[in-house]
């Protein structure tokens, strides 16, 4: 046995709702103009008192029992975020605690790509340990988004959502691709508050805390590097587009979305979204898109499912996996 399965998914989202038209009148923009730009009706946004870690801890206590697991049976758990719950510890030690994590903890961060990291460093641990594994991806963007900063503000979102796997027969991966090229690095980032530039009341005081994103360069970028791994991942399972069940990518923007789709010649009714209800929720958007999918049952066993993300640094990767196992 050296393959594993995924037992459990479950999925967290603040009750707040941002509707675009409330956007639209805070920025004094027309709704359609921010509609057509993203793609995004409404996001969630966090309340007072919860947090990274809390989202997670709801996710995966929901993954947990769908699998009907407890935290005690977990030997490893992985959480993938950019918004830490704070510098130090890592957020995952915040999660293992609340959900009485039996094994060991760490975060992933690889921004918006980094469930997808995520999955492929649990699938080596599986290799290894063959017992169960938490991993969790959770991100609350809204709060590192300057309210006054439109181009950000409108497309994030906040949720969290986590799979179990456990081992079994069956490795249902084909083939998976990660990538980054940090010359990238500047194109989407907070820039104070690590060792580069220490918190001040300068940094503060100029907003440096806030996230700052050079949106043509994102986009260009995002598509070249997600068309890329697509191609490879899928040349490697030796797996044409057209033979793709379902693509689950990140979901960060309708037309990076789109020129995506078109660029790696994968079907249109092949795609799941949920953008338009959840905006980009970064680590927990691929989780999030999979876990509703399941959960409608729109994933059937035996059909080719497709993940697929980039995130700040810039970081990508794709894992395309069959469903279930081999059949």
């Amino acid at each position: 046995m050296s393959g594993f399965a995924i037992a459990g998914w479950g999925k967290a989202l603040p009750e707040r709702v941002v509707t675009s038209t409330e956007l639209a009148e805070r920025f004094g923009v027309d709704e359609h103009w921010v509609v057509s730009r993203c793609g995004i009706q409404e996001r969630r946004a966090v309340d007072p008192g919860q947090t990274t870690a809390s989202l997670a801890v709801d996710a995966g206590r929901a993954a947990l029992a769908k699998a009907g697991l407890t935290g005690a049976d977990i030997a490893h758990l992985i959480v993938a975020t950019a918004t830490p719950e704070q510098p130090s510890p890592a957020t995952s030690a915040f999660v293992h605690h609340d959900l009485g994590i039996a094994g060991g903890a760490m975060d992933v961060n690889s921004e918006c790509a980094g469930f997808v990291y995520g999955l492929v460093a649990a699938m080596g641990i599986l290799r290894m340990d063959r017992r169960p594994i938490l991993l969790i991806g959770s991100d609350t963007h809204t709060l590192t988004a300057n309210p006054a900063d439109r181009d950000l503000s409108i497309l994030v979102g906040d949720g969290a959502a986590a799979v179990v796997l456990v081992p079994g027969p069956e490795d249902p991966v084909l083939a998976w691709n990660l990538g980054a090229d940090g010359s990238c690095a500047d194109a989407l980032k907070v820039q104070a508050g690590g060792s580069r530039m220490p918190t001040t009341p300068e940094t503060v005081a100029q907003g440096l805390h806030f996230a700052q994103i050079k949106g043509n360069e994102i986009y260009l970028n995002a598509v070249r590097y997600t068309v890329r791994t697509v191609r490879e991942t899928l040349e490697s399972a030796k797996v044409a587009p057209a033979e793709v069940h379902h693509v689950i990518p990140h979901q960060a923007n309708i037309r990076i979305i789109n020129s995506v789709m078109q660029h790696s010649g994968l079907r249109p009714e092949s795609l799941i979204t949920n953008l338009d209800r959840y905006g980009n929720t970064a680590s927990a958007s691929i989780p999030l898109a999979l876990t509703e999918a399941l959960e409608a049952d729109r994933i059937k066993t035996g059909e080719l499912v497709l993940l697929a993300g980039f995130g700040a640094g810039m970081t990508w990767g794709s894992v395309l996996m069959r469903w279930g196992g081999a059949t």
